[in-house]
């Protein structure tokens, strides 16, 4: 009996219940294998694009941001800024006053009687020995006051002479008429060129220096002191006014001493005509010296 029913079963067709069923199976098979192999299709695709697509690097705004992100942590603040002070104007330093140069403090002048040596150390600073062996350095002070004071009146004081009196005599030549020997001249070269030695500056300067002892010189006499400016002036302007002669001058002789033969000549006045016998090429040389040394005193 159950040889029969197992046949039976075999040969027999399935239900309708059971065909129902088995396509059922079959279709949920299907749609998981086709989502399965869905994903792999999309998991193989985004491996693919993982690989050809190059991820940028972070900007330094997106770090930044990544940065703010981040948790916070506990950060100290920075201490306060001191407000910078504003610079103050900057002035210029005053300029210091400039001194004046220190002028050199000048040796007191020794008394009127002790003078002498002062005085020739003074001028033997711009004349040579031969020059000074010319100057008198005995009382040279009140010598030369009273010989500039007799010179501005015309006078010549012989006793006073500021130098040494020519050696030679003086010369001349007698024939139809009789004149000065030109080689008479030559004896007042050497005064006129010690006179030229010196500037007329050193001039002024060492007349400047000795002011004092020169006035005081000048009241032994019986002058005010301060007018002796005014008498070395008029004994200048005395010796100016002495015409040169162009020609030599014809003279007469009187005993041991001479005169000249013209009164225009023979009328000047002493003074004027000791200038005369300095010849006509001196006479040019120490008026050129005279003229700038009143110029120089009147300034």
């Amino acid at each position: 009996m159950s040889e029969h029913n197992s046949a039976e079963s075999r040969n027999s067709k399935p239900s309708n219940s059971h065909l129902l069923l088995a396509v059922s199976v079959v279709v949920a098979l299907v749609i998981v294998a086709i989502f399965v192999l869905s994903n792999r299709d999309n998991e193989q695709e985004n491996a693919k694009f993982k690989q050809d697509v190059v991820v940028p690097e972070k900007t330094p705004t997106e770090v930044v941001n990544t940065a703010r992100q981040e948790p916070a942590t506990e950060v100290e603040e920075p201490a306060a800024l001191e407000p910078i002070a504003e610079p103050e104007p900057v002035t210029e330093p005053e300029p210091l006053p400039q001194r004046e140069p220190e002028q050199p403090v000048a040796a007191p002048l020794p008394s009127l009687d002790n003078s002498d040596v002062a005085l020739s150390e003074q001028i033997s600073n711009y004349l040579n020995d031969t020059a000074m062996d010319l100057v008198v350095t005995d009382d040279m002070i009140r010598r030369s006051v009273v010989f500039v004071d007799n010179l501005a009146q015309g006078k010549v004081a012989k006793n006073h002479f500021p130098v040494s009196k020519p050696q030679d005599n003086f010369m001349v030549i007698e024939d139809d008429i009789i004149i000065t020997d030109p080689n008479s001249y030559e004896r007042y070269t050497p005064y006129v060129n010690m006179l030229n030695a010196m500037s007329t500056a050193q001039l002024v300067r060492t007349y400047d220096k000795f002011k004092p002892l020169i006035r005081e010189a000048y009241e032994e006499i019986g002058y005010d002191g301060g007018e002796f400016d005014l008498t070395l002036q008029e004994a200048i302007g005395e010796l100016l006014e002495t015409p040169i002669p162009e020609t030599s001058l014809p003279l007469l002789q009187e005993s041991v001493t001479y005169k000249y033969a013209y009164a225009e000549w023979e009328q000047l006045s002493d003074a004027q005509k000791l200038f005369l016998r300095m010849g006509p090429e001196n006479m040019k040389k120490m008026k050129k010296r005279l003229q700038d040394l009143k110029v120089a005193l009147a300034k």
